[in-house]
């Protein structure tokens, strides 16, 4: 396995965005960069790039929040406009820090918030890096085995540790052995907060208005998407079984500022698995390097 960085110290805070709480960490000088984490149980900002955030803030004034409904921002989420929500939290929080513009990283659901806040007001975006990010093709196939298990983590007999660690041993990543035991403990931890487990911030929709929910969450079916000018990088790692590795070619030939990089061996989570290879395509495209 290789070796890591420290994470370095970094200065909290608990802001007020829009009459809720979002918790933010931030390290670094330089042109901002929000890393917007994804959406599986017990998931929050700083856990999910302990491999990044020391690299990247050697160049960049590395932003990192909790998305709304995680970690320590308030819970609950719009269930009927989950992407819309989200990005609309972010975007409000750069408003609260004054950012007129930044650059987004998103990985999985944060992908999709990041995503939707650059179709929404793509002024508010320089540049952005996706991985494996939600929402693409999702109405054109049935949920791969991965999302379902991810889905399914509060529902039947409810959160268990065992579950998250087959999700994340079989589903998340492509080398179980990479992920330590206190990852899964950490995160099984959080995801048993009894705020986020009477409200989950990822499900799936349901009622009356599922059906245009998801078609809402699918970007394939956006036709802003042809038009962004934002430009992004997407990195999909090759084994990824939570959202399928085609998604990246699907955004390749709607986007017209797109740069593709598929990921050999490996799954979900390039940014966790492939540390080294993400931190360095990342700082130079946010860069203009490539």
């Amino acid at each position: 396995m290789p070796t890591h960085t420290a994470l370095p110290t970094m200065r909290e805070s608990l802001l007020d965005v829009g009459g809720k709480k979002i918790f933010v960490a931030e390290t670094g000088d330089g042109p901002p960069a929000l890393l917007l984490h994804g959406g599986g149980p017990g998931a929050s900002g700083v856990s999910n790039y302990s491999r990044n955030i020391a690299a990247l803030a050697e160049e960049y004034r590395v932003i990192v929040p909790d998305l709304p409904g995680y970690g320590r921002s308030t819970k609950g989420m719009d269930g009927a406009d989950p992407f819309g929500y989200l990005a609309g939290g972010i975007r409000r929080l750069m408003d609260e820090l004054d950012l007129e513009k930044a650059h987004l990283v998103g990985n999985s659901y944060g992908g999709a918030c990041a995503l939707r806040l650059a179709l929404d007001t793509p002024d508010r975006v320089d540049r952005m890096v996706l991985m494996g990010p939600g929402g693409i093709g999702t109405t054109r196939a049935l949920p791969t085995p991965g999302l379902n298990s991810l889905l399914d983590y509060y529902s039947g007999d409810g959160p268990s540790r065992l579950k998250l660690e087959k999700f994340i041993r079989n589903h998340l990543v492509f080398n179980a052995a990479d992920v330590p035991d206190s990852v899964i403990d950490a995160r099984y931890e959080a995801s048993i907060d009894p705020e986020v487990v009477a409200a989950p911030p990822l499900r799936r929709p349901s009622g009356p208005n599922a059906l245009r929910t998801l078609w809402k969450m699918d970007f394939t079916r956006d036709r802003r998407v042809s038009r962004l000018p934002v430009p992004t990088l997407v990195l999909w790692g090759a084994a990824d079984k939570v959202n399928r590795p085609s998604g990246g070619r699907m955004l390749a030939e709607r986007m017209p500022n797109c740069d593709l990089y598929e990921v050999a061996n490996t799954g979900h989570w390039v940014q966790f698995e492939r540390a080294e290879l993400f931190n360095r395509l990342c700082a130079d495209f946010l860069a203009g390097r490539r």
